[in-house]
């Protein structure tokens, strides 16, 4: 693979679903990824790569699912299968711990939130895709829940929108190796032009910071 590298004044990290629900110890969803995440170091690498996108100056995005309140899709005629799970289970419930932001991923200073998704996309439905634009962003490093459902379907839209995308397959975690494995080895690399590790990406960034210094 050729070197990794980024512009800062194009990319930006999105990062996607970082709800106590899915990735806290005692939410709702956890236990399901838990082994899966707990082998790839999902959420120390989020974390991580997080912290380097700001220490680097790189504009931070967050993509983050509808939370259930009472009384969603009653009106609906059709309900996708995993809105239904959502909805029966009252997944990332609004005003509950389990909706809120793990605590090191609380978007910061600046930091922009797209409007919620319904299904899985960030883009579909949602002011994610003109948040960017508005921002000159055409770049995107992505990470978060969960590898087959939100990131492939946000990572697709992304691709049919024109966005040049990369996803850090240790900084992604899903139910089980087979689904990671659909995800990031079949599906996927027809969509993103890079899949590559934290360490990876992690070199590449602090490159973003000694070309910014050179320059100065």
């Amino acid at each position: 693979m050729a070197q990794l590298s980024y512009d800062p004044d194009v990319t930006a990290l999105l990062v996607v679903d970082p709800y106590n629900d899915f990735i806290s110890e005692g939410g709702k969803i956890w236990p399901r990824i838990k082994d899966v995440a707990e082998a790839n170091n999902c959420v120390p690498h989020m974390k991580q790569i997080l912290e380097a996108a700001r220490e680097n100056k790189l504009r931070v995005f967050f993509a983050m699912h509808h939370r259930y309140r009472e009384g969603d899709y009653e009106t609906w005629k059709y309900i996708a299968p995993i809105q239904k799970l959502a909805w029966n289970r009252r997944t990332f419930e609004f005003g509950t711990w389990g909706g809120e932001y793990r605590a090191e991923f609380v978007p910061g200073p600046g930091e922009t939130v797209a409007s919620e998704h319904w299904c899985s996309s960030g883009f579909a439905n949602t002011d994610l895709d003109n948040q960017l634009k508005r921002q000159g962003i055409h770049r995107l490093i992505v990470i978060g829940l969960i590898a087959h459902t939100c990131i492939e379907a946000t990572v697709r839209f992304a691709a049919e929108l024109g966005y040049d995308v990369t996803v850090v397959k240790d900084a992604v975690a899903d139910y089980s190796d087979e689904m990671m494995h659909a995800a990031l080895e079949i599906n996927m690399p027809n969509y993103a032009s890079a899949i590559v590790s934290t360490e990876e990406i992690l070199v590449a960034l602090s490159s973003v910071r000694s070309a910014a210094s050179a320059a100065q």
